[in-house]
């Protein structure tokens, strides 16, 4: 296996649309709770998380919406695509995320999907806080700027 930088397998999926949308103001690295053709299929970066989100049922958080593709070899044993999976935090970090939520404008998401050195899924989740629409056009703005830095130090 080759060691890149998160891990042994290369995995890494993003969600760019987070940074975007919302402030992140911490993050956690949580387990996910998956079928064997699930795993496969995030093994070979066919998942993604575009529109995802978490919340809490019964005490438990969940994200909701991310899509894993169906694996190529799975026959009947596949998975539905889009269900709602378990994340796996520590209660203590469960009671904290809980307690966040209940303030206004603070959400859950999760960022970035990765597999770590055991060979094990994790999923990066960040508290986040919505922004307005005047803050996302300061991010483009900043965006721009270090585009134009890059480029006049190239030349």
């Amino acid at each position: 296996m080759s060691s890149k930088g998160n891990g042994a397998s290369g995995v890494n999926i993003k969600n760019k649309k987070a940074s975007f949308d919302y402030e992140l103001v911490d993050t956690y690295t949580a387990g996910l709770v998956l079928t064997g053709t699930e795993i496969k299929s995030i093994r070979q970066s066919k998942a993604s998380l575009v529109d995802s989100f978490c919340t809490f049922i019964g005490g438990e958080l969940w994200v909701k919406n991310m899509h894993v593709a169906q694996y190529f070899y799975g026959s009947y044993n596949n998975h539905v695509a889009k269900r709602d999976r378990k994340l796996l935090l520590t209660a203590k970090e469960l009671r904290k995320l809980q307690q966040e939520t209940k303030n206004p404008g603070f959400t859950i998401v999760p960022t970035r999907l990765f597999i770590n050195e055991k060979g094990l899924a994790k999923l990066v989740v960040a508290l986040a806080k919505g922004k307005h629409e005047f803050d996302k056009r300061q991010s483009i703005r900043e965006n721009e700027d270090k585009r134009e830095i890059a480029r006049a130090m190239k030349v």
